[in-house]
Order: C-alpha cells, then structure tokens, then sequence
C-alpha cells in the first residue's frame, strides 16, 4: 500500500494519454500511440483496461484521485461511461473523486507548474480547446456569454498557489468563419497535405525553401490578444487542390511559397499577442503550452524577439502533455499538495524492467544478432563515424513527441549523404524534413547561435556560419537547426557518446531523430526498437548492454543500393 499521494491525470482526447502523479515530485506518462502504434491516437473508452494498465504498474496501486481532460470534441458526451469504466479498472480509495478540467487549464498546470518559475505570465494557444459552458475555470466573460463559443487562446499571470486568467479569445466553431492561431495554422496544413493529422511539423520544415512575398497574402489581424484570418487568406484556403505538396516541379514551389507566407504570418501574429501579454502583466517570464507552441521556428524568433527574458515550453505542450496537466491538477488544486515535479528531462515513461530487454534479446528475429560490447560507446562512436545509422534504446521512454536520447536514431552529421539516407531509408518521408543535432552543453554556443540551454528540442537556432558546410546533416536550407543540448547530469549516456564521438572526430555534434519506421510513432518497448531496426535502413541498435546488429548490412550513406 502506498503512503503517499496517487493522483491520475487522464486525456480523453487528441494524442490520448494517461500520466500517474507519485507523491509531491514523481512523474509517470505515456501517451497511447506509444502502445497502439497508430500516431496521434484519440482517446477512447477501453483505453484504461486495455491500454495503459498492462503498460503501467503504478496504476495497480490504490488511487487518491482521478482528474479527467476534455476538449471540444464528442469524447465529453461519455463522460458517465469513462467514468464508471474508472470506478471498475483502479483501485480508488474511499471516496477519491473523480473531477475534470477544462482544457486549456489544463495545458497551463503542464507548462507553468513544472516550470522553474515562482512567477510567469501563461499563454495557451491551440486551435479549439473547451466549451465555455465546460470551463473549470474563473474567466472574465460578459454576461450572458454563449456556452456554444470554444476557447482558442487563453492569457494568464501565474503566481505559484494562485492562477488568474486574463483573457481567452473565443471561436464559434464554424469553419467557414475561422479564428485564432491554431485555427489558421491547421488550414494551412490541410492545404498542403489534406490526409491525415499531425503534419503541422512538415509546414515548419517545407517554409524555408519558400517565398513568403510570392502570393501577396497579408499578415494575420491582431487586435490586442485576438488574432483573425483576412479574407485573402480565407479565399486561399477555398481552393483545397491548388497548393497540395509534390516532391518537385511547379507544384513544390507553391507549396513551399505557401508554407513560407503562413510560417511569416504566424510568427508575426504570435510574437504581438505575446508583446500584448508583456505589457499585461509586465513580467519577465513565460510559460507557453498548446499545440502551437511545437513550431520551433516561431519559438525562436519568440526567444529572440519577445520582450519576456525567459521561456518555457514543456517538452509535451500540445495535447499528449495535458494528462501531466490533469494530475498535476489534482495534485495541487484538489488535494492542496505543492508539487516539486519539475519538467528537467522529459523520460517519463514506465520504469524499464531488465528481464523485457532480456527476453526481447533472446527472441531476435531471423538476420539480427546481439552482442555485449566491453566498451558500449567506444564501438557506438567507431560505428557512427564508418557511416552507420544507429538506434539507441534505453530507459523511461520520452513522454513528448520528440527524441531526446533514450528512442533515437543517430548519426553523423557531417555526412551530405546522411538527411537522404535517414530520411529515405529509415524513416521513409520527404526528402526537405531536416534532421536535429545533439550537441555537448558545453559547446553549444561555439557552434550555434545560442545563449540559453535547450534540452527539450524545442526552438531552432542558427548555425554558425563557419560551422553549415561540415555539419551539412542538421544544418536546415535557412541556415537554423533545432537544438538539443546534453548535459551528464539528465543524460549521461548520451553525454559520454557524445563526449567520446568529440574526441574522436573533433565535433560535439551528432545527428538525433526519433526512432521509428515509417508513419509510426516513438517506439516504446524493446521488440518495438528491433522491428523498428529489422524492417529499416538502419546499422544497429544499441540497448544497454547490448549491441543489435544486422548480419546483411544495408549499403552505407552515399553507397549504391
């Protein structure tokens, strides 16, 4: 029995997740595409049974409480039947309660409390959170408000026990008369690649290769902390075929002139709703969360910019993250307890059991072959610097839709041939999506323009010019790369490869992208990581203590099929 506070925050919505609350500091999530294997995966009833109990060990302790995220869309409408499915699956104490949350609240309890700060302005901006009839908040609405209208910004000053929400621009939901950031960022997308959720990363990398004057389209309104479409923007939006992505030709360039005009009108846009929120609260300090907080590029340029002298953007700010938001509400709001979980890495997934690794060793299929290396990161670094593109395995998964060490694929980045090689032969996407550098802390500012860290991949920054043409592998076609930076203290494998790959070739960077195949999500188990290896182009992978390794190797970058 445990003899502290269990409290579990679940999100019922996009990127369906479940986050578990341990203590005053502890921290477990998991985000439900990680087990289905189906990316952005919604949530569902059947989720807690069939999901995330056999993934989760901690959920079979007796629970103090349960906190339960909505969004705007049907999910709400079962909230008796989540509920009682609840009541059957955990092991609730007398009288734990089951209470929801608001959306856009609780994407500030992930982004404010785990943040350093004592003392922040808060901003979330996605493209439609809850309904005002569902808000569990306090906001200074006109009487008489429609619950129909959907929050799509919301603007707070934070203060460590105390919230207070200044604003939200509200949205009536009809698409034909669109609002807010996240609204117009979500047409853009549609317009380049009108299959599928999740492609608002693709927009960020297509944008530089683009034009932004080339279609004449203006900036977005502002209006103090609103932010509205022009109507040559909505007229664009009308021809749903005139701009659809094609690797090449004619087709590309609109795309790209496209992407560029949206990625300008939105940095524009974010960056004066962010001076607005300044000069409202006259801190120094932002806390920023909601889907539209993964650009990295408008990140950036809000780092650079923006009158706030600090930012934080969780590693999971869009809606994945929101269950760390739901137990972290119930924590402090409901239970009365002043939570010490700060966001200073992002592995969060269940504790790894050794005997999985060891049975997913034991059961390589046909072709693989493990091998316990004396010196793990000596072969890693003679591996990566022959060419090889290695998987590397290790620890609680992250919680946030990017790879920060312990689901990566690596490699070198001094290759021209490596961003076509990982991105054909591995990953299987376009051949524009730019690769992420690692780089030792202690160097970063040597080979980028930087001068904060950045652990979570969050923003980009430039290259050093004397630093683009021998890191040709995550040095994008503007010249940035979206950073991590490594310290021994939350990553210290990584941080000894990376060390070791600096005394080897003289460069503190390597290449980092997530581990995956094709369309899939992070990997999250062992036999997760060996298909991924097994039916890629990639080298090897390395999963503590061993190396896997294939018996007939795929070609090396630059090597004819």
């Amino acid at each position: 029995m445990a003899d502290f506070p269990i409290v579990v925050g679940i999100n019922r919505t996009q990127d369906g997740s479940i986050a578990v609350a341990v203590g005053e500091s502890g921290m477990y999530s998991l985000q439900k595409e990680r087990i289905s294997r189906r990316k952005h995966h919604w949530g569902r009833l059947g989720d807690l049974p069939d999901r995330y109990l056999p993934a989760m060990p901690l959920l079979k302790e007796p629970v103090d409480l349960v906190v339960e995220g909505y969004s705007s869309d049907t999910e709400i409408e079962h909230a008796p039947a989540y509920q009682e499915e609840v009541r059957e699956t955990l092991g609730l104490k007398d009288g734990a309660p089951i209470v929801l949350v608001s959306h856009h609240l609780s994407h500030l309890y992930s982004a404010f409390y785990p943040s350093p700060f004592e003392e922040a302005a808060g901003l979330v901006i996605d493209a439609q959170g809850s309904h005002v009839r569902d808000f569990t908040e306090d906001v200074p609405l006109p009487p008489g408000t429609d619950g129909d209208l959907l929050e799509v910004a919301s603007f707070y000053r934070c203060r460590r026990g105390r919230l207070e929400c200044l604003a939200k621009q509200l949205w009536d939901g009809d698409w034909a008369r669109p609002a807010g950031l996240g609204c117009f960022y979500a047409l853009l997308t549609k317009m380049l690649w009108p299959e599928g959720e999740g492609n608002e990363g693709k927009v960020m990398g297509l944008a530089p290769f683009g034009d932004p004057g080339a279609l004449g389209l203006p900036g977005l309104d502002v209006h103090g902390h609103e932010v509205h479409i022009p109507d040559a923007w909505l007229e664009t939006f009308r021809h749903r075929d005139a701009f659809v992505y094609e690797p090449g030709g004619e087709e590309f360039r609109r795309a790209a002139n496209l992407a560029a005009a949206g990625q300008r009108a939105f940095e524009e846009a974010l960056n004066r709703v962010v001076a607005w929120l300044h000069a409202e609260t006259g801190l120094d300090a932002l806390a920023f969360a909601g889907g539209t907080a993964l650009n990295c590029s408008a990140n950036g340029r809000l780092i650079r910019e923006s009158p706030f002298r600090e930012v934080f953007i969780p590693p999971s700010p869009h809606d994945g993250g929101t269950a760390v938001g739901c137990a972290l509400y119930g924590l402090i709001a409901c239970l009365g307890v002043d939570s010490g979980f700060r966001w200073t890495d992002d592995f969060l997934g269940p504790d790894p059991d050794e005997a999985d690794i060891e049975a997913a060793v034991r059961a390589l299929p046909a072709g693989l072959y493990a091998e316990q290396p004396a010196d793990l990161v000596g072969e890693l670094a003679t591996l990566l610097d022959s060419g090889r593109v290695i998987g590397l395995h290790q620890g609680r998964s992250e919680s946030g839709p990017r790879a920060l060490g312990n689901r990566s694929i690596l490699g070198d980045p001094r290759s021209p041939d490596m961003q076509d090689y990982i991105n054909f032969q591995v990953k299987g996407r376009e051949w524009f999506r730019p690769l992420a550098p690692l780089v030792l802390a202690e160097h970063a500012e040597q080979i980028f323009e930087v001068d904060r860290p950045a652990p979570f991949m969050q923003y980009a920054a430039a290259v050093r010019p004397e630093h683009r043409d021998r890191l040709p592998g995550i040095t994008h076609v503007d010249g940035t790369a979206r950073l991590q930076t490594v310290t021994r203290a939350t990553t210290p494998f990584l941080h000894a490869l990376l060390s070791r790959w600096h005394e080897r070739t003289g460069t503190p960077v390597l290449i980092n992208t997530s581990l995956n195949g094709p369309g899939e999500p992070l990997t999250e188990t062992p036999e997760h990581s060996i298909q991924t290896l097994a039916a890629t182009g990639m080298h090897a992978l390395a999963m503590p203590p061993y190396l896997i390794r294939k018996r007939e190797e795929p070609p090396l970058p630059g090597e004819p099929a």
